[in-house]
């Protein structure tokens, strides 16, 4: 019987990388998990059979953010998930993972590219959460995924920065909101870490050195290092920690 046994956790944006590492997480913790994904369907595929593989329960939900009716179709495409389950139409741990990145100075931003990741990065987050509150059980966790670039200076993407900006101030503001129904609130902010997201970043042995470098360990953070967080914020361990940021960069710049 794991800590999470009994709950329902939606993650989304968990088809691959830091998304995957928490679904695992969260399953081997006795979760059932819905796994969500906008495009890529077969890494969806592998993470839930990873999930079962080791004795865990999951199931799909594929729902494209940044469109029209993108919050409504994830939420019917959940509700179809757990009935197939057997499971009952609410939940208790939502992970607000998914995210585009986009690489652009103030010189280089277009109105297409901020559109584009406000409408993922922050709009589609926030009515994901307006309309998962009319499922969450009183009690609940939700944990939104920002990023280091909060505290640590990255003009070189500058509207995702604002984006996670915005998703901090979002978590502060629900988790003053949502302390009525004992729903905590928090964020987790990961540095570099060994996903598709930043492959570019870390082409050439000197380029993963030199991001390495960016942590007092000397290493780039992995999912797993993420996941053990966001499992501690789902469980009740954490129940007398709400509307935080917490760094999850390795140290990072320091």
């Amino acid at each position: 019987m794991g800590v999470l046994s009994g709950k329902t956790a939606l993650v989304t944006g968990a088809s691959r990388g830091i998304g995957r590492g928490i679904a695992q997480r969260l399953a081997s913790e006795g979760a059932l998990v819905a796994v969500h994904f906008g495009h890529d369907g077969e890494a969806a595929r592998d993470t839930v059979e990873m999930i079962k593989r080791e004795k865990g329960e999951a199931f799909l939900v594929r729902a494209e953010f940044g469109v029209p009716g993108d919050v409504e179709t994830l939420y019917s495409k959940f509700d179809e998930g757990l009935a197939q389950m057997g499971a009952s139409p609410e939940f208790d741990i939502l992970v607000n993972n998914a995210a585009i990145s986009g690489s652009a100075r103030i010189d280089q931003v277009t109105p297409e590219l901020f559109d584009r990741l406000f409408s993922v990065n922050a709009r589609a987050l926030l009515f994901t959460v307006q309309q998962g509150l009319k499922r969450m059980r009183d009690g609940g966790r939700i944990i939104n995924i920002s990023s280091a670039v909060t505290r640590i200076s990255y003009p070189e993407s500058v509207v995702y920065s604002m984006t996670k900006g915005a998703l901090n101030i979002f978590t502060l503001a629900m988790a003053k909101q949502l302390g009525d129904r004992g729903i905590t609130v928090n964020a987790v902010a990961p540095g570099f870490v060994e996903t598709d997201m930043n492959a570019g970043k870390r082409a050439t042995p000197e380029a993963a050195a030199e991001l390495a470098s960016w942590s007092v360990f000397d290493r780039i953070g992995q999912p797993g290092d993420i996941a053990e967080l966001v499992a501690f914020l789902a469980s009740d361990a954490s129940r007398w920690v709400t509307g935080q940021c917490i760094d999850a960069s390795g140290g990072s710049k320091l």
